[in-house]
């Protein structure tokens, strides 16, 4: 297959609109939907539910964003004023976890709601964003793997031969977890089980994948994301197994009544998502570094 996909939808302003960026606007509406058809068992308001997305979205991107910004320190060490604009530069997907299960936590604090219930509905939520954002990512063509042989690698603009497309099989990957902790938690699992089973089988699985994959960068002696795998597996076998020797105190995963907010707030809310959802559509998918050397003739702000 040779990779021809324009990854940029439409350019407004002077601003690229990317696939990689719809992908993961589609993933967080379906964390908002699926927190809006969980409210009942979560015990949260129509206004809990927006905010819940909101901190959840932020979130992820400042959690993406940040381990772009360590990874490439030297561009934007020299250049902080850089390191807010997620239209010249993409997001991690390991600090897409940890930002979004931060946001999370924020909201369960804010809210007084128990954590590890909200956790188990938003890591189903969690595998499709990035099951999306994988989508994202091989339209946009900046993440490649190794060099392969078999009928279904692909020619991507910016490698020489044909390769594995990783992404797509991480996002498969991504996708058949929703299946699985659907199922566990039809059997009944404690609090915090599938948010627990969700790290380890996320970072286990994406380990053998990643050994396909091209990294730039290296962490102690392995591609920087491999390392964050393997210390993201360990997390979640220590948490699954401490999960399964715990004993829940009575009423302390029992969700609390939240207030419904006004009218007015309800729809301040849906416009600040919505505004969100709107931005998230600026951001491309792969090293700031990239960007304005592929792009940059078509924008002017990368020049």
């Amino acid at each position: 297959m040779i990779h021809e996909i324009d990854p940029i939808i439409a350019t407004v302003g002077g601003v690229h609109l990317w696939w990689y960026g719809l992908s993961y606007a589609l993933g967080f509406l379906n964390a908002f939907l699926f927190l809006r058809r969980n409210r009942a068992r979560l015990g949260l308001s129509p206004g809990a539910v927006y905010d819940a997305a909101l901190l959840l979205t932020i979130g992820v991107l400042i959690g993406g964003r940040a381990i772009v910004v360590h990874n490439e320190w030297a561009l934007y060490g020299a250049r902080p004023s850089l390191i807010p604009a997620l239209w010249v530069g993409g997001l991690a997907t390991h600090g897409l976890i940890i930002g979004g299960a931060l946001g999370v936590i924020v909201f369960c604090a804010l809210y007084r709601q128990p954590f590890r219930p909200v956790l188990d509905v938003l890591a189903i939520a969690a595998a499709v964003i990035l099951g999306c954002g994988r989508i994202g990512n091989f339209i946009d063509g900046q993440i490649v793997g190794i060099p392969t042989d078999l009928p279904w690698g692909v020619k991507f603009p910016n490698a020489d031969g044909f390769r594995h497309p990783v992404v797509l099989y991480d996002g498969l990957k991504n996708f058949l977890l929703v299946p699985l902790l659907l199922w566990v938690r039809r059997r009944g699992a404690p609090p915090g089980r599938l948010a627990a089973l969700f790290v380890l089988l996320y970072a286990a699985t994406r380990i053998p994948i990643d050994l396909l994959r091209e990294y730039p960068l290296t962490l102690m002696g392995m591609g920087s994301g491999q390392a964050v795998n393997v210390g993201m597996a360990v997390v979640g076998a220590i948490l699954l197994a401490r999960n399964m020797v715990r004993r829940p105190r009575p009423g302390e995963s029992e969700p609390r009544p939240c207030p419904s907010g006004s009218p007015v707030g309800l729809w301040a809310r849906r416009v600040a998502f919505g505004a969100c959802l709107c931005f998230v559509l600026a951001i491309p998918s792969d090293a700031t570094r990239d960007v304005p050397a592929t792009y940059g003739h078509r924008h002017p702000g990368l020049r």
